[in-house]
């Protein structure tokens, strides 16, 4: 059986889905916020639904910001070899991908607001077929990693 995949994306990624998670749970707070005003204003809203809302969006915020991010990080795994690279990622549905060298036409990095403000890059690799991503890389890795990347896809496309 192969090995597993042994590098590990940055710590700092974990913040960054941490931050990105509680964005996503503002959305909720919003809504529940817009709940309560139908209730004050329009029409009488049941106070157990008011109630249940509560939770389920203490529930989203508890798994979008502190569960989900530290799980996603702790699984996600990758592996650069001459002939190949290996992505390991998934909480519930783990999955494993390889790309084979000779596959890789182009390969960037890349950074959003929140990813910049930590000094973090993804690096993105793409196929005729797909592009696959591996996140939250501090900024001098993920460069290293997409010139060892291209310079290795050369190679390999040279050998056939």
């Amino acid at each position: 059986m192969r090995l597993e995949p042994s590098k590990q994306i940055d710590p700092q990624g974990l913040k960054v889905w941490q931050i990105t998670g509680g964005l996503a749970s503002l959305l909720a707070i919003a809504l529940l916020c817009g709940l309560f005003v139908i209730h004050l204003m329009i029409v009488p809203i049941p106070l157990w639904t008011l109630v249940i809302s509560c939770i389920l969006a203490l529930l989203f915020f508890l798994l979008q910001t502190w569960i989900l991010p530290r799980l996603r990080w702790s699984k996600w795994r990758y592996e650069v070899t001459e002939h190949e690279i290996e992505l390991k990622y998934g909480v519930i549905v783990v999955k494993r991908t390889l790309i084979p060298m000779v596959r890789v036409q182009h390969v960037d990095t890349r950074q959003g607001p929140l990813l910049r403000a930590y000094r973090l890059s993804s690096v993105t690799i793409s196929t005729a077929a797909t592009t696959h991503e591996i996140p939250a890389l501090s900024n001098d890795i993920a460069d290293e990693l997409r010139d060892r990347i291209s310079v290795l896809a050369r190679v390999a496309e040279e050998d056939v």
